[in-house]
């Protein structure tokens, strides 16, 4: 790979560095000893599995966290402020960052959204006629045509991704940091986005790219860095990089050992996914799952991994295809019908959509079922306790009480009641959304092994988890959904993770 100094042009210079910076957090040092020098117009890819250090660093450059040791510099200068000015320290330098999660208001017009928060004002009346004009000459910067009197709500997600790019180029910045900016994007509308990337470059911006796509890496990165365990590894010339180096880089030297697992799976095909479309995410995806597997699915962020799930589940509605159980067509799917036919689905965003914090670690067990726990109709205390109790000794819960609240315990803790609940509902097929998000290693191996107890009784399981490294640990088989379709299969004991990160990362 060729040294990134090689490709800068020769009057560009430093407008960012880190210096022998280090972050450390109870239990985990989130950066190790880093230095990172970005130049003006300069576009850098930053690479990295989860927990590689990527969003420390993004912190570290604006302002939102303080190294430990070490030194951050804006255009040649120092942050020196110690508090919580130093993100509006980062600010006045010239540091914008788009995070993944949008921030716009969608009841509000483009020019207010621009502005928000910092709408002009003359004599405390806002100046909508200047705020409009601003608006119009930064969306124009970015070859976005549209009224700035027109509100958010009716933009298409390629347009709310460029309105905020649009906003970090108010003021003229000098760094402009992307978060995964094309995640949830479909292949054309990323174009426009990288479009976009493409002039703010051209206006002698430096970008900060987080991106694991390669394609859109190869299109519009000048230089990549890749980040592992907090640690700058390398920075090269994206120009004839190799995909599979790039890989070894993120994942690390040392060579992936598969996991051997006892393969329980049987004959019995259980699910049969045919055709599914769902736009603009998945365009004809078809597998099959048989009785006793588990099946990992791997894929980018943003490559519809989530949708499937939750269209099989019948959470949201698909455009095309069939969705067998047991060999018979699911005519109309919808949550309840697929309850019934004995699946259970964990979503990936636990705290928002997988428990109520403030009820019991008992309600949340048995939300699928309190018939079972009723007499005459009454919940019964002794009831919910005995069958929540099973539950906890089943799956090695530690919880104080039956009833304790479930916001209270430890985010492995919760996950495990989320899966117990459809372990008491007797779910026969699982569909489990980023089960160990969140956890903490001994967690992690609790519920891989939760998961193999559960397939070795005959249940089957859909595994999906952005961490490539956990599915040689848990899967009988593997397949890559990339570009709204399943492209590759790996089966145990030979799911190698560096080939399922470059399969996942492997652009067309």
């Amino acid at each position: 790979m060729t040294s990134v100094s090689m490709i800068r042009p020769a009057e560009a210079s430093a407008v960012a560095s880190i210096k022998g910076c280090t972050r450390q957090y109870p239990g985990v040092l989130a950066l190790d000893n880093a230095t990172f020098t970005l130049a003006s117009g300069e576009v850098r890819a930053l690479l990295g599995k989860n927990g590689a250090g990527k969003s420390t660093l993004i912190r570290l450059l604006a302002g939102a966290e303080i190294p430990d040791s070490g030194t951050v510099l804006i255009d040649g200068a120092p942050l020196t402020q110690t508090g919580s000015g130093r993100a509006q320290e980062a600010f006045e330098k010239g540091v914008r960052v788009v995070y993944q999660e949008l921030s716009l208001v969608p009841g509000m017009t483009l020019a207010e959204n621009l502005f928000l928060g910092r709408w002009p004002r003359k004599g405390g009346v806002i100046q909508y006629g200047a705020m409009e004009a601003q608006a119009n000459e930064a969306m124009a910067s970015l070859g976005l045509d549209l009224p700035a009197d027109r509100l958010v709500a009716g933009l298409s997600p390629a347009e709310r991704q460029l309105l905020e790019i649009a906003r970090a180029m108010l003021g003229k910045p000098k760094i402009v940091i992307l978060d995964e900016p094309t995640s949830s994007l479909a292949a054309a509308e990323a174009d426009k986005v990288m479009a976009a990337v493409t002039r703010v470059a051209a206006q002698g911006v430096a970008v900060v790219y987080v991106s694991h796509r390669m394609n859109e890496i190869r299109q519009i990165a000048h230089s990549a860095t890749v980040m592992r365990d907090g640690k700058i590894i390398d920075t090269f010339d994206v120009k004839g990089a190799n995909t599979r180096e790039i890989v070894r880089l993120m994942l690390g030297s040392e060579a992936s050992q598969a996991a051997v697992l006892e393969n329980q799976s049987q004959a019995q095909t259980v699910l049969e996914v045919r055709d599914l479309a769902l736009a603009p995410k998945l365009s004809s995806v078809s597998f099959s799952l048989k009785k006793g597997e588990v099946l990992g699915i791997a894929g980018l962020l943003g490559s519809g991994r989530t949708e499937l799930l939750q269209a099989i589940m019948g959470v949201r509605d698909f455009d095309a295809g069939d969705i067998l159980a047991y060999g018979k067509s699911v005519k109309s799917v919808g949550y309840k019908e697929m309850i019934r036919r004995g699946f259970g689905y964990t979503p990936e965003s636990r705290k928002e959509e997988g428990i109520v914090p403030l009820l019991g670690v008992d309600e949340n067990t048995l939300s699928t079922d309190f018939s079972s726990v009723s007499r005459s109709g009454v919940l019964s205390v002794s009831l919910m306790a005995d069958a929540t109790r099973k539950i906890i000794e089943r799956l090695h819960i530690k919880a104080a009480r039956t009833d304790t609240p479930i916001g209270t315990l430890s985010g492995g803790n919760q996950q495990k009641v989320v899966i117990g609940r459809w372990v008491y509902a007797g779910s026969r097929i699982l569909l489990l959304d980023e089960p160990t998000r969140g956890v903490d290693i001994e967690a992690k191996a609790q519920i891989y092994a939760i998961i193999r107890q559960l397939a070795a009784e005959g249940r089957s399981v859909i595994f999906v988890s952005s961490e490539i490294e956990e599915l040689p640990l848990v899967c009988d088989r593997a397949i890559v959904l990339r570009d709204g379709m399943l492209q590759e299969e790996f089966k145990s004991p030979n799911i190698d993770q560096d080939r399922l990160m470059a399969a996942c990362i492997t652009g067309h």
